[in-house]
């Protein structure tokens, strides 16, 4: 069953695997028909392989410096939005706050991942990790 506790596990183990080297956390995380969009209008990665490709491409690497916060706004059957504060580090700070709506297969694994990026115009400061 999804409920808070497994969603916030879940974006726990999202952020483990964006610091882990390679994408073999991915098959625990998502589907293997899984769909991802990082924004809500653009075609949607489909399947597993397509999600691995797209990991590579669009993170600077296991080493990249960010922080994130998060909150789980709602839950409703295999659904959740999860509120997110994103800050990245040298050599270019950004800061974003993100929705995400999650749609979850009945093993816990995300079968649906819609991100809803905002970025600040400037980056804010950093907290402490």
């Amino acid at each position: 069953m999804i409920d808070q506790s497994s969603v916030t596990a879940w974006v726990r183990r999202y952020e483990r695997a964006w610091r882990t080297p390679g994408t073999n956390q991915l098959d625990g995380l998502f589907t293997d028909d899984a769909t991802y969009r990082m924004t809500p209008f653009e075609q949607p990665s489909h399947g597993l392989d397509a999600l691995r490709v797209r990991w590579d491409a669009e993170r600077a690497g296991p080493d990249e410096e960010f922080t994130m916060d998060f909150e789980v706004v709602a839950v409703d059957g295999p659904r959740a939005v999860v509120r997110l504060e994103v800050r990245y580090g040298p050599p270019d700070p950004q800061h974003f706050r993100d929705l995400w709506i999650l749609d979850f297969a009945p093993d816990g694994r995300c079968r649906a991942f819609e991100e809803w990026p905002f970025r600040s115009e400037r980056p804010a400061p950093r907290r402490a990790p």
